[in-house]
């Protein structure tokens, strides 16, 4: 199926069902993706998504991109099976700032974590492409990833691209965390 430019009506294109790319990251599986319903089968992909058992999803997509793909529901869906989700709005072309109160540092933090834990964690844009694969970067880098590592390694698993200019220098302006393992006493 060729993907269909959007329109004034549609800011979602038109895609397959949702296949999540996923690669190693800090102790856990760091996946990207598009929305659910992107392609016409919220319900399929929702429970596609769903059956990988992230911890946590990030939705970096428009309210008009989540209503195109006819997920307006994903929020409580995804929560309902057990997932904790956030709703971080980025532009298509943008760079984050503060979304519903909540900083980047913040969500990273949770992501991070997750992570640590072995967990999964799951970023959504409205087209599996730029946005998520910024964000995925960056989060790489937060993790400990050497920076001039990571864009090879995210773009071997995400076939859309890695965003602009000013997407890259954000991600790569990350501090990077390295692990850090404590002796313990007694």
């Amino acid at each position: 199926m060729t993907p269909s430019a959007p329109n004034s009506s549609d800011t979602t294109r038109k895609i397959d069902p949702i296949v999540i790319q996923a690669l190693p990251v800090g102790g856990g599986i760091l996946a990207l993706s598009s929305l659910p319903g992107a392609g016409g089968d919220y319900a399929g992909d929702l429970e596609h998504l769903a059956s990988w058992m992230p911890a946590m999803v990030i939705t970096l997509a428009t309210p008009e991109e989540i209503t195109a793909a006819n997920a307006d529901g994903l929020g409580a869906d995804v929560q309902d099976h057990g997932t904790r989700w956030v709703h971080f709005q980025i532009a298509p072309g943008d760079v984050p700032e503060v979304a519903s109160g909540e900083t980047w540092d913040q969500i990273s933090e949770r992501a991070r974590r997750a992570l640590r834990g072995g967990g999964r964690v799951v970023v959504l844009c409205g087209d599996g492409g730029a946005r998520s694969a910024m964000v995925a970067l960056r989060l790489m880098i937060e993790t400990g990833a050497a920076p001039g590592d990571t864009k090879d390694r995210l773009a071997t698993a995400q076939e859309a691209g890695i965003g602009n200019a000013n997407q890259i220098n954000w991600a790569r302006g990350a501090e990077q965390n390295m692990p850090l393992f404590m002796r313990h006493s007694e």
